[in-house]
C-alpha cells in the first residue's frame, strides 16, 4: 500500500501551483474543472512519484494557518527530502530571498536530520530535510 496523493484546499490555485513548481520541482497537469460543483484542481507530480492535489471551489471558507499558531490536531506538515546538507541550505536561502518565512532552522535535529521549516503561500508548514550525514561539511 502507498499514499496516492495528499489534497490541499487553497483560495489561490495558481499561486500555490506556481510555488510547488518553482521551489520544489513539481509538474502540474492541466487544470481540471467541474463547473457544476464549482470545483477546480491541479495534480502536482514530483520526481519521486509523490503527488499533491491542489483544490479550489467558490464557497471555500478561509482557514489560513498563522505563523505563531500553536500545534493542533491534524496534518502537521509536508516534508520534502533533498540529497545533501548543502542542498537544504541552498533551498532555505532561495525561499528566504523570495520572501518566504523560515520558521525554524536550518538546523540538525536530535534524530540526525538537517532541516528547516517554512510556510507555503497558504500557511501550510513545509519541512525540507536530509540526513545530516549527507554532507562532507559535517
Amino acid at each position: 500500500m502507498y499514499i496516492e496523493h495528499i489534497g490541499i484546499w487553497t483560495s489561490d490555485l495558481k499561486q500555490l501551483k506556481a510555488y510547488y513548481e518553482v521551489y520544489f520541482g513539481g509538474k502540474a497537469n492541466a487544470l481540471y474543472e467541474n463547473k457544476v460543483k464549482q470545483f477546480s484542481s491541479y495534480f502536482i507530480s514530483f520526481e519521486s512519484g509523490a503527488r499533491l492535489e491542489l483544490m479550489a471551489k467558490t464557497d471555500l471558507e478561509g482557514n489560513r494557518v498563522l505563523e505563531n499558531q500553536k500545534d493542533k490536531v491534524g496534518i502537521s506538515h509536508l516534508a520534502f527530502g533533498l540529497a545533501s546538507v548543502e542542498e537544504v541550505t541552498d533551498k532555505a536561502y532561495q525561499l528566504r530571498k523570495a520572501g518566504f518565512t523560515i520558521l525554524d532552522g536550518p538546523r540538525i535535529t536530535g534524530d540526525g536530520y538537517f532541516e528547516f521549516i517554512t510556510l507555503d503561500p497558504d500557511g501550510n508548514r513545509i519541512e525540507v530535510s536530509t540526513h545530516a550525514t549527507h554532507s562532507n561539511a559535517l
